[in-house]
């Protein structure tokens, strides 16, 4: 196709189309945003700050715009369209305020006390291939710590939220950003490959499935280029036998259904032990029947549209295969004739290795349920994934709770009564199949720089 177009998946209408680039002028991009980064790089780290609370500025002075756009390209709700804006907002601000003091020269000792210097230097252009789930957070949490590093960014966004992409990079360019420094390429997947292989691009970042990242991790490496993979799960919660149930299901249902359950930190499995199992599984799946889908546009809906009538396909079929494996249908499951890619809250029971349900990354509103025999068979069933992003314990006793996150959960975050997706001040990313590398929390500004050592004689 030499173009790409959006649709509205609560309504299924056409929203916009857009011309895709050719591989020269993508190169083009790459070589104009280099010559930007140049500039870019002389800057200090207090020089470039007021750029990013600008851009926070303008995201907030054009929130209701933008959450508008994302709602339209992808079903996101209008509330959790506000939240992702502010969260922007705060990201950009957290790399203003913090950059200098993160990224400032190291003073350290070599040989018998002479000074050594580290100081953490841009290296160039950075490519950001990034998924729809979140049009504005996806990209800017990448450009945000590579802006304060001192490097430039190449954002290939998702063709169905090609208008938030491109609706970002206008606002920084408002508020001051260089406007070659942050580019956003509409290209293809074979064009995507050349990229990632061109000279001046220095590093590779990406958010997606564990499929996309096997191809993009290796393309980079035959390039000799970083990557950092941010890469699916199937975020499993415990349900320990101390738990209190109200809270362990607020946050469960809340966990499942945010963003329409495509967030890859939702809880998907919940392993329960057998002494609370049917406690739990009786109220999670009376509140779970209560929410009901609607227009992502108005204010009280619960739960709207799959991204895209491929994805509610591919939910479907995920439910279907893992019912026809022997999982139960507890509530939902049943697709809405109507139109839009509308897929209901579901609760699967029944639930066991081979099953989609059990073994990938459902990206939807459906909750996997699993029985433990108890607390220790529940971390063991937990850590059965081949995926290792986030997780979650329901457990009264938190330093119990605190011991299993930090001895036993084998993913790069835990939730302990409670759910969330992302923080600006904590690292965010995963193990195994879920990738590797960080963002936030400081991390993020350090994956793509020259931590380079200075030795002084005296």
């Amino acid at each position: 196709m030499s173009k790409i177009e959006t649709m509205n998946p609560a309504t299924e209408e056409a929203i916009n189309s857009y011309p895709k680039m050719s591989q020269e002028q993508a190169f083009d991009a790459v070589e104009a945003c280099h010559a930007a980064f140049l500039e870019w790089r002389k800057k200090s780290h207090e020089e470039r700050a007021p750029y990013l609370r600008a851009i926070a500025e303008k995201l907030r002075e054009n929130k209701d715009e933008l959450v508008e756009l994302m709602t339209r390209e992808m079903g996101k709700l209008l509330k959790d369209g506000k939240t992702e804006v502010e969260l922007c907002a705060q990201i950009f601000e957290y790399s203003a305020d913090h950059g200098a003091d993160m990224l400032g020269d190291e003073e350290r000792v070599h040989g018998d006390g002479k000074r050594g210097v580290v100081t953490f230097q841009p290296i160039g252009v950075i490519y950001s291939i990034q998924p729809w789930n979140f049009p504005l957070y996806q990209p800017v949490r990448v450009l945000a710590a590579n802006l304060i590093a001192g490097n430039g960014c190449i954002l290939k966004h998702a063709s169905i939220c090609t208008g938030s992409g491109l609706r970002l990079r206008e606002l920084c360019i408002e508020a001051g950003l260089p406007e070659d420094l942050f580019q956003v390429v509409l290209i293809g997947h074979d064009v995507s490959d050349k990229l990632i292989e061109h000279k001046l691009v220095r590093g590779v970042t990406m958010t997606g499935s564990d499929g996309a990242g096997r191809h993009i991790g290796a393309t980079a490496a035959k390039a000799l280029k970083k990557t950092v993979l941010e890469l699916g799960s199937n975020d499993a919660y415990l349900v320990l036998e101390d738990a209190d149930i109200e809270t362990a299901v607020k946050f469960s249902v809340i966990g499942r259904l945010y963003n329409n359950g495509e967030t890859c930190v939702s809880a998907k499995r919940f392993v329960v032990a057998d002494k609370v199992y049917d406690a739990f599984v009786e109220a999670f799946v009376a509140k779970m029947s209560e929410i009901k889908m609607g227009d992502p546009m108005e204010e009280g809906t619960k739960l709207g549209p799959l991204s895209s009538i491929e994805q509610f396909e591919t939910v479907r079929d995920q439910v279907k295969e893992s019912v026809a494996n022997g999982a139960k249908v507890l509530c939902g499951g049943e697709v809405p004739d109507r139109t839009g890619a509308y897929y209901p809250a579901t609760v699967l029971g029944d639930v066991k290795p081979g099953m989609p349900a059990y073994d990938d990354e459902i990206f939807g509103p459906v909750a996997s349920v699993i029985r433990a025999k108890d607390d220790e068979d529940a971390m063991r069933i937990a850590n059965d994934s081949r995926y290792g992003l986030g997780g979650g314990i329901f457990c009264k006793d938190e330093e119990h709770a605190l011991k299993l996150a930090r001895e036993h959960f084998d993913t790069g975050m835990v939730r302990i009564n409670s759910f969330g997706a992302a923080d600006p001040n904590m690292p965010f990313g995963g193990v195994k199949d879920s990738g590797y590398g960080r963002e936030h929390g400081g991390f993020g500004m350090k994956e793509f720089v020259n931590a380079k050592a200075v030795y002084l004689p005296s």
